[in-house]
């Protein structure tokens, strides 16, 4: 596609990153990823308050702008440039995205009003002890209890499932895999958050002893359904390791300009040259590739497996040659606690293996074009 944005879209970018620039620097980032919340409440009530950003991505019949992936990508991306400690991403990009696709009427009418307004967190929960994101690989049962379920397993890397209001969990009945909505504080839940990578993001792992859920989605084997709200999360991820890319990209060149070696910016020798064009290349593909990956998410349902798998592969690479070479252009100083350098390399290598690792999505690129 080409690389263009409307008005709107281009005025909704500066907004953010003005935003963002003031709200979540450096010091501040350092700050909420230790803290208990993880994230800044403030921020995110001004995020939801003040831009309406919860909502941008959700029908305006819900509370919503009505906006979709384009606009949501947009957000992502400025999102990871600044690695903002956030549940945005687990509860606009994946339980947002997952309700609206889910043709849940009932389902959307009870909780993305709540999203949209910033009061209600939630997530998706898929993975479990392997760490796959297979749904042929689903452990967790979902039993029928009258009109509810009862939810019994363990899922594993839960984005934000420490803290979240309501959980979406991918459980298997006899029909095959479906989706369940649980509250996080639902007894039979026990939620404990994981010791990870990357401190900016938070995982959990929830084990499920009779939780009472509720159905979302169609009856029935849900596989086709939940395949799509899988491209749909892997098209958020891409923009935000865009968004991280070209961070680590300025970062870097930034530095090879003003550290001077042997009388010279280090940014004149060749090695360094190299380095950073290299970087450059890789960036502008990724974002040619989660570009398209959103407006073919917008656009063209049929063609999303292939570009959010093209995308999904190629972005996590990129994202983490960026961090990584932005600590060998940046050196010593660049290893050190104090840099932001090995914040970036921890989201892109926890980022990296979110969905599935780029081996995984080629493999599954290649069946799709029928390699």
């Amino acid at each position: 596609m080409t690389l263009t944005c409307t008005e709107e879209q281009e005025e909704l970018r500066a907004t953010l990153r003005r935003f963002l620039s003031e709200k979540s620097p450096s010091a501040a980032v350092r700050q909420w990823m230790e803290s208990e919340q993880g994230h800044d409440p403030a921020v995110w009530r001004q995020m939801a308050e003040q831009l309406g950003l919860h909502g941008l991505a959700l029908p305006q019949e819900y509370g919503g702008a009505g906006g979709g992936p384009v606009e949501l990508g947009i957000v992502l991306e400025e999102m990871g440039r600044v690695l903002l400690p956030s549940p945005y991403f687990a509860t606009v990009a994946l339980a947002g995205q997952a309700l609206t696709a889910s043709g849940d009427h009932a389902a959307k009418a009870r909780w993305l009003p709540s999203i949209a307004d910033g009061s209600l967190t939630a997530t998706l929960a898929l993975a479990e002890a392997s760490g796959s994101w297979q749904l042929a690989d689903v452990a967790t049962v979902a039993a029928p209890s009258g009109e509810d379920w009862t939810l019994s397993g363990t899922k594993m890397f839960v984005v934000d499932g420490d803290t979240a209001d309501l959980v979406l969990i991918v459980a298997r009945t006899e029909a095959g895999p479906g989706l369940f909505a649980v509250r996080g504080d639902e007894a039979g839940v026990t939620r404990t958050r994981l010791d990870t990578l990357d401190p900016t993001r938070r995982l959990a792992r929830l084990d499920l002893d009779g939780a009472v859920a509720r159905r979302v989605g169609p009856d029935g084997d849900a596989s086709a359904y939940l395949r799509t709200v899988l491209d749909l999360a892997e098209v958020a991820l891409v923009a935000e390791q865009v968004g991280g890319a070209q961070m680590c990209l300025d970062t870097a060149v930034e530095y090879a300009k003003i550290r001077v070696q042997f009388g010279r910016p280090i940014g004149s020798f060749q090695a360094i040259k190299h380095k950073c064009a290299d970087m450059l290349l890789q960036v502008e593909s990724a974002r040619s590739a989660a570009y398209h990956a959103a407006s073919v998410a917008a656009s063209d349902s049929t063609a999303l497996p292939v570009a959010a798998a093209l995308a999904a592969a190629y972005c996590s690479h990129a994202f983490t040659h960026a961090a990584e070479e932005n600590i060998q252009i940046h050196g010593g100083i660049g290893y050190t606690w104090e840099h932001d350098a090995h914040l970036y390399l921890k989201r892109a290598k926890s980022s990296e293996q979110l969905f599935g690792d780029p081996a995984m999505h080629r493999a599954r690129l290649a069946g799709l074009v029928g390699i």
